[in-house]
């Protein structure tokens, strides 16, 4: 069984911060590409960052400058850094993770974080 448990959503309000964070847990030989994604109310989930084994990133254009990803692969957690936060930043952010467990990799979903800025 594999497990992603993400941490750190709340409520806060324009302009501030908060840190997201995700770790995976159980039985797999290695993570490949972890990352972000959000579902806001009414749209669809769109990718918000990724973040390769190697430290390459991809932003989404609205983010950049804004949020920061990092990840600690021997603790298999990314941390998301969002900062300057605005209400459409307002959104569930899911984790998700590559894994391979056997042979070829598969996409695992956490449970999903609430992010909502609002003054």
């Amino acid at each position: 069984q594999v497990q992603l448990v993400e941490s750190g959503g709340g409520l806060v309000q324009p302009g501030g911060s908060l840190r997201l964070s995700c770790a995976a847990s159980g039985s797999f030989l290695r993570i490949t590409t972890m990352g972000w994604y959000r579902q806001a109310p009414g749209k669809q989930r769109e990718l918000v960052v990724t973040i390769t084994r190697d430290g390459i990133t991809n932003y989404v254009d609205s983010v950049k400058g804004r949020f920061t990803i990092s990840r600690d692969n021997a603790n298999n957690t990314i941390y998301l850094q969002m900062n300057s936060l605005k209400p459409e930043d307002t959104a569930v952010y899911f984790c998700n993770a590559l894994i391979v467990r056997v042979v070829l990799p598969s996409a695992y979903w956490g449970q999903g974080t609430q992010v909502t800025v609002s003054s």
